[in-house]
């Protein structure tokens, strides 16, 4: 445990030292919260709902987790074209600590951004004149712990297999993908036919679902437990994929 904390705190310092990890991780998804909101403020309010701050601020917490995914890539795919991973491989650390060591911190910033995301978005609804139920805002937290494990899962596999140049292009295309069919910018139940069945056929689309049902206390089935729990499970197949893909280049890069 004491392995697994000590590396924790080391890539949590290297996180922190890191200044495009401010303008990704938590600069950007604000600056598009509140862009989006100017934008919710200069249309009729029921030609575009999904940019109203109950819809808007789970889904700009959503496409946040995407940059904590091309970080985490980013992290691991550095650690291996150095000599840093080499090292720690001669110590008593197992491939369990480290992973440990790459997605405990990662879901740390993950949970920070999403906080700060929708403390901001409490400030602006009260500027606007609306309204976020508290207790939608903390439950939306716990709502979006298992997209971010997915996200991380995903970033964890990518660095495992890519370099540090190839990880960072690779997650560019997830983040666009996931933006646009996860229903981010705009309505994919609404626009309904071929859009929304490719939606559906992303786990991006139950991230955004669930956040955002989470976030208004709409705790049905079809809304809420089934997006949820198709998120866990995707969050629980990318977490073991990636784990198991650093157990085997460990064991490949030892043999």
């Amino acid at each position: 445990m004491n392995r697994i904390f000590a590396f924790t705190r080391r890539n949590i310092i290297e996180l922190l030292r890191d200044p495009l990890g401010y303008i990704f991780c938590l600069g950007f998804p604000l600056i598009m919260l509140i862009i989006m909101t100017l934008v919710d403020q200069s249309i009729p309010k029921e030609a575009v709902t999904v940019f109203h701050i109950e819809n808007l601020a789970p889904g700009v917490a959503v496409f946040g987790q995407m940059f904590v995914m091309l970080f985490t890539a980013l992290n691991v795919s550095t650690d291996r074209s150095g000599t840093f991973l080499m090292r720690l491989y001669a110590t008593p650390m197992t491939a369990a600590d480290l992973t440990a060591g790459y997605i405990i911190p990662m879901l740390i910033i993950a949970e920070i951004q999403t906080v700060i995301t929708l403390a901001a978005a409490f400030v602006i609804s009260v500027i606007i004149g609306s309204t976020l139920s508290i207790g939608g805002m903390i439950i939306c937290m716990l709502t979006l712990i298992p997209s971010a494990l997915m996200f991380i899962g995903i970033g964890l596999i990518f660095g495992v297999l890519l370099n540090e140049k190839t990880a960072p292009g690779l997650c560019s295309v997830v983040i666009s993908i996931g933006s646009f069919f996860g229903g981010i910018w705009f309505d994919a139940q609404r626009t309904g036919g071929v859009m929304l069945t490719i939606s559906k056929c992303t786990p991006f689309f139950y991230c955004t679902r669930s956040a955002r049902s989470a976030m208004v206390l709409n705790f049905t089935g079809e809304s809420f437990v089934l997006p949820l729990l198709i998120v866990v499970m995707c969050a629980a197949f990318m977490i073991a994929l990636g784990c198991l893909s650093f157990s085997k280049k460990m064991r490949a890069d030892l043999g």
